[in-house]
């Protein structure tokens, strides 16, 4: 009787959602028909089907509709300037003025490189890709090269791009897609358990990110990744940090935040400001691999690693805008943000919790049904956090949204904590 009531609840909150966007019902109809799941990025999938964007500005998303949400998703750490920034559209107009697909170098990706090394001290020579996931295959290729061991370790939870996703549903990890290099996946934050996968393997390198992003952003401790610097130096392994999303966090990359130095990073996401991007770069000796003109082995190619629109991004978004100040003060909101929805689930006495570091927070149920309710709620009340509950706040979201938002939940909590009652009423009978 309990469960249903709860079902009966998100089936009349899908219903509603379902009659308010006839336009993206027909459009997800028609979308079928030729990509499988309606999208060729999984993570926008949502039950009864997801809103499609007519245009974004600022903090705002504007569905097919004619539905106003305030954007708390921010793509997934990728969005931090907001939808259609200055800054950028700036920069891609020059770029149309001079060009593009050259299939030849330019000034513009050493500038960019420059910048980036400049902003990540542990960056000592750096090269471009087109997303995280090709970043984080060549960073493991880099290290499996130098190392001549394939061995990878990497953590329950992570994900290091599409082929590289280490998370477990249902007690089932989902390998299918992953690329085929000899994975140890150990338990995060598990100091013994990294401490075994050194004893009985002969380890190339590690993976992981300082606070896992779509494992639910779980900050990694100190100690723990202490641990994994002392042990990749005692046995000559190559430690990769991920902050594709998480070098938002902190001008330096949540590396400086923690005070522990990698051997290579991985970037992307946010920093050229919504564009396609990615980049990995560290110790001079492992990037001098690509060096071909002194006869190294290995090779790079793409042909939009150095395109000009995200090169010129990359430049706006770093030397004009993305100043140490900025992310830390979006940091500190995040922080409050998080603080204050922690505070208005725990007043109701619901099973759930916030977690996270600066901008990015997530929302924890273990029965995902819970934040299925809320992010209905919010979305029917002009508030867009992702499906699972991920937050990433964004440069223009304003102190007034955040307080909106967490006017928001407490409405919803109040309404939650309701059924909750009721949920362990009938468990003590």
């Amino acid at each position: 009787m309990t469960t249903l009531s709860l079902d009966n609840i998100i089936e009349s909150m899908e219903s509603r959602y379902e009659a308010s966007r006839p336009r993206s019902a027909e459009l997800e109809i028609v979308a079928r028909r030729m990509i499988p799941g309606g999208t060729t990025r999984s993570i926008l999938s949502f039950a009864p089907f997801p809103f499609r964007v007519e245009r974004a500005f600022g903090s705002r998303l504007l569905d097919v509709d004619g539905h106003e949400l305030v954007d708390f998703c921010g793509d997934y750490t990728a969005g931090l300037l907001g939808h259609n920034p200055e800054v950028v559209r700036d920069a891609i107009r020059g770029a149309l003025e001079r060009g593009w697909a050259l299939g030849a170098t330019h000034a513009l990706e050493i500038d960019a490189a420059q910048l980036v090394c400049e902003r990540f001290p542990s960056i000592k020579s750096v090269r471009f890709t087109n997303s995280g996931t090709e970043a984080n295959l060549l960073a493991i290729g880099t290290a499996v090269h130098h190392t001549g061991r394939n061995t990878v370790v990497a953590f329950r939870g992570g994900f290091h791009g599409s082929v590289l996703d280490f998370d477990a549903n249902a007690g089932r990890e989902r390998f299918d897609l992953k690329v085929p290099h000899k994975f140890i996946v150990s338990d995060f934050n598990d100091i013994d358990g990294i401490r075994k996968a050194f004893a009985s393997n002969s380890v190339g390198c590690v993976i992981v990110e300082p606070m896992q992003g779509a494992g639910g952003c779980v900050p990694a401790t100190s100690d723990f990744l202490q641990v994994i610097r002392n042990l990749c130096d005692d046995a000559g392994a190559v430690l990769i940090f991920d902050e594709v999303m998480t070098s938002r966090l902190h001008p330096g990359g949540l590396q400086c935040q923690f005070g522990v130095v990698p051997d290579l990073t991985t970037l992307g996401k946010y920093l050229a400001g919504g564009l396609s991007f990615g980049a990995f770069g560290g110790r001079s000796e492992l990037m001098a691999h690509f060096n071909n003109r002194e006869g190294e082995q290995l090779r790079h190619s793409g042909t939009f690693n150095n395109n000009i629109f995200t090169m010129a991004a990359i430049i706006a978004v770093l030397r004009d805008y993305l100043t140490g100040d900025a992310l830390l003060s979006n940091s500190d909101r995040g922080n409050r943000l998080r603080e204050e929805l922690q505070r208005e689930l725990a007043s109701h006495s619901l099973p759930m919790s916030v977690t996270g570091m600066g901008s990015m927070l997530h929302v924890h149920a273990a029965d995902k049904r819970w934040v299925h309710w809320l992010f209905h709620f919010l979305l029917a009340d002009g508030h867009y956090i992702s499906p699972r509950g991920f937050v990433g706040l964004s440069f223009v979201v304003s102190d007034n949204d955040c307080a909106e938002l967490v006017s928001s939940v407490r409405e919803w909590a109040s309404r939650a904590a309701e059924m909750w009652h009721t949920v362990q009423l009938g468990m003590s009978q």
